[in-house]
Formats: structure tokens, C-alpha cells, sequence
């Protein structure tokens, strides 16, 4: 039976790719599993395996082709194939025949990612890993995915580094499982890491055309890896100049520059810091965006909260914050002035009868916007765990793509970190951003006289396009007027 070899399914961002590498030629013989050739676009490299063990028949599109999607580039005919005894080690066989390799793929990306990077590795070739242990994590521009070990075992190999731009369900590694260090220390000792790991097909096709080799080359991407420039660099270096060992190793990691007696460090943006300055911009850029303040006299708050928190946290065993008081307050106040919870489709607006509110939180990563979803269904205690929740997992890097987005409206409290008053950025598609801050003592005037009161600014950036001044100031009155009544949120006037 003629099996067709297709190019596989491109992203929607990539027009065509290349036939980068064959690894087997008309009339050769291969296994099920083993890459018959390599095809590059401009972000990856895809491999194509054998779905069976066959005969190669036809290759159609030759190294260096340009292809399209699905596109048939070769044939082969199926049938078992009489593997011819291996050369190597009678412990190495030994290892082969009892261990189980599995293949360590990317999850399957959400429809709106086209693509990921393997953002770290938290083993080594020849580690030896337990069942649901974490593999590596791979990072999309709105969470980190964990890749954790199926089984007990040790890992063969790792085909993408650190930083290398990867597809859904693609393959990134090897787990020998069942196997233990010890068995596996004579075969991985065989298998020296190639050269040619180090470039892609076509960097390698080119370092041929230089008549250059690996050895000649300084690679001065991330682990060393070896770029086109790194080759035309080479190419014209002058001869009998080759780089010292020293010198290659040091290009391979520029993480830190000498300037005499001051340094600086130079470090790749990661995914999620691009995507955020991505959005930034376009808020900045495609929205009408005003911003207008108000202040808040916290002292009621303050007060009802020192009179109950003990009591709340001993019923409800989460303590009483003042996220609570400002999320319920929001919500009152989106149900008024529905324009500030609604959003800019094309030229549609899309008014939404729910109310999910975005909670900003700073993580290690970057700062993300969670949702807590139905905040006029939730009690102060649901507040409170909900976000306790959300800020946890935003931590530790767990959130789902599903607790990212979605928000109808966004809460940012600066104030934890000091702020005493903002512009916060809209977040898209959502109309509008409230910006808490620091609470701060002030002398105010009150019937005649200053007081010293805790205040507060409240800052409201939206999109002009939708929301009219008017809207803006009645909602932040309104969300004033619930804060410094409190029992207005109870009687719902």
C-alpha cells in the first residue's frame, strides 16, 4: 500500500515553508516513527515521521522546495522492515529492548495561540524523573503550560531548548520509561550530542555551501545554537583566525557586558512581557482613551472593617480585605452606568448582562488580569477567596487560559505598592480600568473644620469612543457614595 508524505497543517500566520532536509532517499528503508524529512518555516521546524515502517518510493519536492500546507511532497509503500542487529554495546541492546520511550509533546494550544516557547527545562538529559513530575514548562503569551512525565523513567533527549518557538502537539523530547540511571548511563553515553543540533537544516545547507563544519562556526544564539549571521560571519572571517574555545563559549551566553568597571545584563524579553507590551501599545494607539479622577474617604470602611474583621474571618475563615468593598461597590456601579461594562466590536457595541471583573495582579512573570466571574452573585467571603484564589495561582504561574480572559471590566489597586495616584491603561476589548491607590492621612474640610481623614484617589480611564463624560463622573460618584456609606451596598440605594 502508497502512503502520500504531506507537508503538515501551517498556521493561519504562514504562507508557505521550504523542504529544509530529507533523511531518507528513494529505496531506503525506515521505521514507523523515524522522520523522514525536515520542513522549515520562518518561526519552526516541522518534522514529518513515519506513520508505519515502509520503503521510500518517490520524493517530489526536492531540499530547498517551497511548499504549501498539505501539500504531498513524496510517497512510500508500507510494510514491515527487518531491522539488521545493532552494532553497539550489549548493555545499550539490553536497555533498548526494555525500555519504553515516549515521546514529550506541547499540549494542545487554545485556537487563538498559534504558537509557544519553551520557556524552561526542569531536567536534563540522563535525569531520572518520577510520574507527574514537571518536565519543562512552555509558555504561550497568556499562561505557562506544565509538561509532566507520563510514567517513571529517565530522559533521552531533549530536541528543543530553552527559547525555541514551538506548535501544539509537537514533539520536544524523549522519556525512556521504565528505565533507571544506572542502565541507561552506557547507552546515553553512546549518544554524543551531534553538531548539527546546534542549526537548523537550512543554517546546516548553508554552512555546506561555506564549506564550513559546526567546529567553525562561534554560535551565538541561546545554548549556543548557530544562526545565518553566525555563518556569514564565519564565512568572512579572515583565514587562519579561528575562534578560541574560551571565546566561542562566551559568545554562546553574552548575559553580561564588561564596561570597565560597570556592568550590564542582557536578557531576552520573555513572551508574556511582549504580549503585554503589545496590548499597551494598542490601547494607546486604537482607543480614545480619558481618564478622570475622584477621591474617597475611606474612614468608613476602615471602621466597619476593624469592628468585624475578627468576627468575619472567624465565620467565613478568610479575612476581610478592602478588594471586597471595592468590587462590590464596582459592581453596583457597572449595573447603573451600563456603557462602562460594555465593549467595541467593529462598529457594534456589545452590552454584557453578567459582570466579570478583571483583577489585576502582579506575578513574577509580568502582571496579569484574572477574572473573577459574577461578582453580583458572590458574597464579600466569595470576594475574598476568589481573588485569594486567582492571586495564588497567578503566583505560582497556574492560572488557565480560561481564568484570563473574558473580563467585562478591570480593577487595578496600585495602592499595595504605594501609588498615590495613576492613569491606568485599558485593558482590551474592555472600556474601561479603575485605578485604587494608596490610602493616605490629609487634612480635609468637613462642616467648617479639617479633619485628618483617611483619603484615597480613584482613577477611571475609558474609552471616549463609548463612554461620555457624564457616564465616567456619575460612576466613580456612585462607587464614592457606596464607599463611604457602606451600608448603601446592603440596601442597594
Amino acid at each position: 500500500m502508497t502512503t502520500e508524505i504531506k507537508v503538515p497543517v501551517l498556521p493561519e500566520s504562514v504562507a508557505d515553508a521550504t523542504v529544509a532536509t530529507w533523511h531518507v532517499q528513494v529505496g531506503e528503508k525506515f521505521t514507523r516513527d523515524q522522520v523522514l524529512v525536515d520542513i522549515e518555516t520562518d518561526k519552526v521546524v516541522l518534522e514529518v515521521p513515519a506513520t508505519c515502517d515502509g520503503v521510500m518510493t518517490d520524493i517530489s519536492q526536492g531540499d530547498g522546495a517551497t511548499v504549501l500546507g498539505d501539500q504531498v511532497i513524496g510517497t512510500y509503500s508500507e510494510g514491515s522492515v527487518a531491522v539488521a542487529a545493532p552494532t553497539a554495546a550489549p548493555v545499550a541492546a539490553a536497555v533498548t529492548s526494555a525500555v519504553n520511550v515516549i515521546d514529550i509533546v506541547v499540549p494542545v494550544l487554545p485556537e487563538s495561540v498559534a504558537d509557544a516557547t519553551v520557556a524552561a527545562w526542569h531536567v536534563a538529559t540522563g535525569d531520572t524523573v518520577s510520574v507527574d513530575q514537571n518536565l519543562v514548562d512552555i509558555e504561550t503569551d497568556k499562561v505557562v503550560l506544565e509538561v509532566v512525565a507520563q510514567e517513571n523513567g529517565v530522559i533521552g533527549k531533549i530536541l528543543h531548548v530553552e527559547g525555541d518557538t514551538v506548535l501544539g502537539a509537537q514533539k520536544i523530547g524523549e522519556l525512556n520509561a521504565g528505565a533507571t540511571a544506572n542502565t541507561t548511563a552506557t547507552a546515553t553515553s553512546e549518544e554524543a550530542v551531534s553538531s548539527d543540533e546546534l542549526a537548523s537544516p537550512s543554517v546546516r545547507r548553508l554552512m555546506t555551501e561555506k564549506g564550513l563544519t559546526a567546529a567553525n562556526v562561534v554560535g551565538t544564539g541561546k545554548g549556543g545554537r548557530i544562526s545565518k549571521e553566525d555563518v556569514e560571519a564565519a564565512a568572512n572571517a579572515p583565514k587562519g583566525k579561528p575562534a578560541a574555545p574560551a571565546a566561542k563559549a562566551a559568545a554562546a551566553t553574552p548575559a553580561v557586558e564588561e564596561l570597565g568597571e560597570r556592568t550590564q545584563k542582557r536578557v531576552p524579553m520573555t513572551r508574556l512581557r511582549k504580549t503585554i507590551a503589545t496590548r499597551l501599545l494598542a490601547a494607546k494607539n486604537e482607543t480614545a482613551m480619558l481618564t478622570t479622577f475622584n477621591e474617597v474617604n475611606m474612614k468608613p470602611i476602615m471602621d466597619l472593617r476593624k469592628k468585624y474583621k475578627d468576627l468575619f474571618e472567624k465565620t467565613h475563615d478568610t479575612r476581610l480585605g478592602f478588594m471586597s468593598f471595592y468590587v462590590k461597590a464596582v459592581t453596583e456601579a457597572l449595573k447603573r452606568y451600563p456603557a462602562i461594562n460594555a465593549s467595541i466590536d467593529g462598529d457594534d457595541i456589545v452590552y454584557h448582562n453578567f459582570f466579570d471583573i478583571s483583577i489585576a495582579v502582579s506575578t513574577p512573570r509580568g502582571l496579569v488580569t484574572p477574572v473573577l466571574r459574577d461578582t453580583d452573585q458572590l458574597s464579600m467571603a466569595g470576594i475574598e477567596n476568589g481573588i485569594r484564589a486567582l492571586a495564588l495561582k497567578g503566583r505560582d504561574g497556574k492560572l488557565s487560559l480560561a481564568e484570563m480572559t473574558g473580563g467585562t471590566f478591570t480593577i487595578t489597586n496600585g495602592g499595595v505598592f504605594g501609588s498615590l495616584l495613576s492613569t491606568p491603561i485599558l485593558n482590551l476589548p474592555q472600556a474601561a480600568i479603575l485605578g485604587m491607590h494608596k490610602i493616605q492621612d490629609r487634612p480635609m474640610a468637613v462642616d467648617g473644620k479639617v479633619e485628618i481623614l483617611p483619603m484615597m484617589y480613584l482613577a477611571l480611564s475609558y474609552d471616549h469612543r463609548l463612554v461620555d463624560g457624564k457616564e465616567s463622573v456619575g460612576f466613580l460618584v456612585t462607587i464614592k457614595d457606596l464607599l463611604e456609606d457602606p451600608t448603601r451596598l446592603l440596601l442597594d440605594i
